[in-house]
This record gives structure tokens, sequence and C-alpha cells, in this order.
């Protein structure tokens, strides 16, 4: 199971309370007071890990709570801190804060259609970067810091402080440089796995992918970029159609795009294809179809697939193609060379 995004309820710990309280001890008739302070509650905190994949741990525990300070003690004891929770998050995740307070409410709001107004908080992209969540409560002072020349036996404290909470909704967004975007077998899987080292599942048969996948892409000059692929886009993925509106959530962060079609032909027309592709993903999002676009020829080795490129040469001059054959890597050298200009420069 594959999760990119999730809505999860987070509470820091409360703040222990101070304690008031005298010391009375044998031969110290005015032992003054001596309540400690209370432990500092404990923090909910993100951590990005590159050992973690998607947001799957959190569909099963949706919950994170910290862990409250304990009162103070006393002959000036510190209450312990309360216990933290440090979440592990992958890169790419974007943290937004909701205006419920609970799960329940965000639910509610939902099946009764008000929505829910979300805000973004967060975007953590580096391995190791954290995030507080939910910032824990401070301890309360004890009665010893109250203490005056007039009052040498305060009996006031300071309450713990409250801790932070709220519904939050976590949404993945894979690092990429480049994204291939195409319709169901047009070869976005096997041109991955020759491009790079990923081993994406390969079958003769749509939908084989039905997460994204990433690689990585080794130039001569030590240099490298990350390709992404998607499951495949069909005509009206605008509206929840099909698998890939669900995750083009993942290519947002890439700096171009691949539209890969199948050059043969055999069941879908070239250029009918890509111009529903760039029409799916201006629905999807304008700061997205606004982005450099190349197109990758794939199938070239069919024998009808020189013809289509002809057309779809014709019918966008303006647009850069690059032929290839995934199944028998022809014209890789010539696509790796590209993205190395329009990545690496």
């Amino acid at each position: 199971m594959f999760v990119d995004h999730i809505r999860i309820y987070a509470r820091a710990g409360k703040g222990g309370d101070g304690l008031a309280s005298f010391r009375r001890e044998k031969f110290v008739p005015r032992g003054g007071p001596d309540g400690g302070d209370g432990g500092d509650g404990g923090n909910v905190t993100l951590e990005v890990s590159n050992s973690v994949n998607d947001l799957r741990q959190y569909f099963f525990e949706p919950k994170l709570v910290a862990g409250n300070g304990m009162p103070g003690m006393h002959a000036l004891k510190h209450g312990k801190s309360g216990r933290s929770v440090i979440a592990k998050v992958p890169p790419g995740t974007i943290v937004h804060r909701s205006n419920a307070a609970t799960l329940q409410e965000a639910s509610w709001l939902e099946k009764e259609g008000q929505g829910i107004q979300t805000e973004q908080i967060a975007d953590l992209t580096q391995d190791g970067e954290r995030f507080v969540l939910c910032q824990g409560g401070k301890g309360g002072r004890g009665n010893w810091h109250f203490r005056t020349s007039t009052d040498q036996a305060p009996t006031t404290f300071e309450p713990g402080t409250d801790a932070e909470s709220g519904v939050f909704f976590l949404e993945l967004r894979r690092i990429a440089d480049a994204g291939l975007v195409g319709y169901p077998n047009a070869g976005k899987s096997s041109l991955l796995g020759a491009i790079s080292r990923a081993t994406p599942k390969v079958a003769a048969y749509p939908f084989t992918t039905l997460q994204p996948v990433v690689g990585v892409v080794e130039f001569d000059n030590y240099a490298r970029c990350v390709v992404a692929d998607i499951p495949g886009i069909i005509e009206g993925a605008s509206r929840n159609r099909g698998l890939g509106h669900e995750f083009l959530r993942h290519i947002m962060r890439c700096r171009v795009l691949l539209f890969v079609v199948d050059m043969t032909g055999l069941e879908h027309d070239p250029v009918e294809a890509i111009q529903t592709l760039r029409t799916e993903v201006k629905l999807y999002s304008e700061e997205l179809a606004a982005r450099p676009w190349l197109i990758i020829a794939n199938k070239m080795d069919d024998p009808t697939a020189t013809i289509n490129l002809d057309i779809l040469r014709q019918r966008f001059p303006k647009i850069e193609i690059i032929p290839i054959s995934a199944l028998e890597r022809t014209g890789l050298d010539d696509l790796r060379s590209r993205l190395h200009s329009i990545l690496v420069g």
C-alpha cells in the first residue's frame, strides 16, 4: 500500500505545575519555601528521513501525542520533562494546518460539505531536516521563585502552560528533476529502467505502474538527475478518472516534463495523445503546464513509427522531439545529453 497524503492529529505535552511547599526538617525551624519547578511538555517533531518512502505508517496510527511534564517536587526538585515524539517523514513532505481541532471534527466538516480550510506551514525536503509540529507547554515555577523580603513564606506557584495541538494534512510530493507523463502502455516504465537503475514493473498491459517510481540518471561528469514516473494518465484524469490525476502531485517539483508517446499509434494517435495529455496537465495545474517540456517519441523500432514521427513534427514544429526505443535502447544517449544540458548545464 502506497500512501502519499494523510490527515493526522498531533498534540504536544502540557507543562507540569510548579509546587508550593516548605522545607520541614529537624533543627531547621525556618526552612522557607522549597517548591520545585514543573517539567516542560514534550514536543511533536517531524524529521525528514531518506529511509522512509511514503506516509503509510500514519494510516495505521494517525495520532501523535507527546508526554506531559511532571509537576515540581519538594527540595527544589525539578519535575521530569515530558516525552517528545519524533515522527519520520519522507523528503518532499508538505505540511498543512487545518481549521479542525480533532479528527472527528474534520470528518464531520467533510460530511456536512463545509470543507476544511488549510494553510501550508512547512515544506520538508532535506534529509535530517526537522520541523516542530506542536510545541510543548512550559513548566510552571515553584513557590521558591516568589520569595521576597516582605514575604518569606509565599504560597504562590505557577501552573504549567497548555500545549499546541491540531489536525494536520501531510502531502508527499516526490523530489525529481524531470517527470515522465504519458498514457498507459506508452513505455514510461521501460524508459525509466533503461536510463536509470530503477526497476519499475514492466508488463504488456496498462496500469502496471500503480504508484510513483523514481530513478537516478547518471551522467559522464559525475552529475546526476532524478526522474519520476507516475501512473498513466487517461482522458478525463482531471475528473479523477484513472490513476494519473491522483499522483500528478509528484511531478509538481519537476523542472521539465517529458511527454512519452507510443509512436506505433495502435492504441492512441500520437498527436491526439499529446494534445490530451497537455490538456489534462493544464486542468490539474496551470503552473505545471507552464514548465518546459519535451516529447519522447518511444517505440521507434516499429515500422510505422517513422511516418507518425513526421506527422508529429509537423503538428508540433516548435517542440523538441527525441525519438527513442526503450526496448532496443536506441536514442537514449541523445535523451541523456538533452537532460544534462537542461538540468545541469
